[in-house]
């Protein structure tokens, strides 16, 4: 089995602010991330895939399904974004990088079947950098 992995840049805004919290809890959890302006990141996601080496192709992943599955379902949806107030799954839930990979890895998840009909490949995990130093990630079955 190969596990190919592709990356791709987002910049998103965002707030980090948990309604059910005061003021103060907000801004002692989290920080300058709670500036009420909001602030932005360059996000780097990167997306892995496994699967079997298909030998007519010499591929394990038609990379350029994956382009497309991830520009349609990840990339127009959060680029150039606020995230609270522009993603309606944000609306409710603070946007934080974890909640971030979350929702990408459910969006993948939805429209998967779609772009890969077969039982090859199989979305793997989905990690983001948001910062140098802040780096998640998430394996896809342990989302729904």
């Amino acid at each position: 089995m190969f596990r190919v992995t592709r990356r791709y840049r987002f910049a998103a805004s965002h707030r980090l602010h948990a309604p059910q919290l005061d003021e103060e809890r907000n801004r002692r959890i989290y920080g300058k991330c709670n500036n009420p302006f909001g602030h932005g990141h360059n996000y780097e996601v990167l997306v892995t895939a496994v699967g079997p080496l298909d030998p007519a192709t010499g591929y394990a992943v038609d990379r350029a399904a994956l382009d497309r599955l991830v520009a349609g379902r990840v990339l127009d949806a959060f680029d150039h974004r606020n995230l609270n107030t522009e993603v309606p799954q944000f609306a409710e839930v603070v946007p934080t990088s974890e909640n971030l990979a979350v929702e990408i890895c459910r969006r993948l998840k939805r429209g998967w079947s779609e772009a890969f009909p077969g039982e090859w490949p199989r979305l793997d995990k989905i990690r983001i950098a948001e910062t140098e130093r802040n780096i998640f990630e998430i394996r896809s079955d342990e989302v729904e």
